[in-house]
């Protein structure tokens, strides 16, 4: 089980950092007001619609292994044996035995105080 978290965690990290650099490679949607002013290129090494196809689907397909890996995570960590001790209630009922032991304290705590 520990190896399949594991993996998971692995796969996680990975798709995260691979959809961290295809949205740095992405061009925003003003750049290409900027070279239609002359200021910048308008050529690109997957074309000029070619890397909007590529770039946006490889985005997606990485966000969606990081959202399956994430639900992943999420059922192995809460996926534990559940150990049915009884209520918090049940536990305190059985414990004046215990308490008997512990000695008195003065209920107003006056003795405590000094006096001259």
């Amino acid at each position: 089980m520990q190896l399949m978290i594991t993996l998971v965690l692995g796969l996680q990290i990975v798709s995260a950092l691979v959809m961290i650099g295809l949205v740095l490679v992405q061009h925003g949607k003003g750049a290409d007001m900027g070279a239609s002013f002359g200021s910048g290129s308008s050529g690109s090494l997957f074309g000029a619609t070619g890397s909007a196809n590529f770039l946006s689907r490889s985005t997606a397909v990485a966000a969606t292994v990081f959202f399956l890996s994430t639900l992943a995570l999420a059922y192995f960590g809460n996926n534990r044996a559940v150990v049915s001790q009884g209520s918090v209630l049940d536990q305190a009922a059985s414990a004046p035995a215990s308490a008997a032991s512990v000695p008195s304290v003065p209920a107003s705590g006056a003795g405590l105080i000094p006096t001259k």
